[in-house]
């Protein structure tokens, strides 16, 4: 089954993550986080701290899932 690329910014507690996860059509995120493994493969990834520094890029990095404090779609995050 096809999954669509979701872009996303997940905090932790020292960083900020804005990447792409792979949802199925008609997942909703909550669903997604509930019944994900231990790591989450995010995709075209920027790392920064929470000063806006960037410390990494890079085309995948995987995120543990016990250290997200925050994690909502970039649509949403940029009407706050």
């Amino acid at each position: 089954m096809q999954r669509d690329k979701t872009r996303v910014v997940i905090l932790t507690e020292g960083l900020r993550i804005e990447g792409d996860i792979g949802l199925l059509p008609g997942v909703r995120l909550t669903d997604y986080m509930t019944e994900s493994k231990i790591f989450l493969a995010v995709s075209n990834v920027t790392v920064s701290d929470h000063n806006g520094h960037q410390q990494l890029n890079g085309p995948l990095i995987n995120v543990h899932r016990d250290k997200i404090v925050v994690i909502m779609p970039v649509a949403e995050a940029e009407d706050l």
